[in-house]
């Protein structure tokens, strides 16, 4: 039997994401954000959704840009780090000890330890309540080399023990059980 609950967000899990910001080094920092994802493949779109009150707010509406960074079990606890404490108190790339990395398109810094780097630019800004959505143009991927498979040539990020979010807690995932189509897969 299930139980009737008030409205919420229950949509796990959920990447765990260390979000670059800042056009220079001094105001560089990272927020960590769960409320991500897809927007659009073609052209390729996601969104963040922060609020207002976060010290990487502002920088992120000032500067119209944003490098979502995925983070892995090794990164954990920089990851939950970033998320508690502020930017204004605190020079997060420092005391993580993560390396700011330039990006290709965007001004706002990769963080290099990340497997994969996305660079975007806000789009549009939406208030919804607790939190506004700044909806991005993805501008460009950066890849980490040492996940590619060198017979393939496919990436594989799996390799790099992703890291997701999960109701108030941080998790690793557990061993892969199929890929997209297989379960309509003709069989040989």
């Amino acid at each position: 039997m299930k139980q009737d609950w008030k409205p919420g967000t229950m949509i796990y899990p959920l990447p765990a994401l260390l979000v670059s910001c800042g056009s220079c080094e001094c105001e560089y920092n990272l927020i960590t954000v769960a409320w991500a994802g897809t927007i659009c493949t073609n052209p390729p779109m996601c969104y963040i959704s922060v609020r207002p009150e976060r010290h990487s707010y502002s920088i992120i509406k000032k500067n119209m840009e944003f490098v979502l960074n995925l983070t892995t079990e090794d990164m954990a606890f920089a990851t939950d780090w970033c998320g508690v404490r502020s930017g204004r108190d605190y020079n997060k790339f420092e005391e993580m000890h993560l390396t700011p990395g330039k990006a290709s398109f965007v001004n706002a810094p990769i963080v290099e330890e990340s497997p994969l780097s996305i660079e975007c630019r806000v789009k549009e800004i939406i208030s919804l309540g607790s939190h506004d959505m700044f909806i991005a143009d993805v501008l460009n991927v950066k890849a980490d080399e040492q996940y590619l498979d060198k017979e393939s040539g496919r990436w594989n990020l799996a390799d790099s023990h992703p890291l997701v979010y999960l109701h108030g807690g941080y998790f690793g995932l557990g061993k892969k059980i199929g890929k997209f189509g297989w379960s309509v897969e003709k069989k040989r």
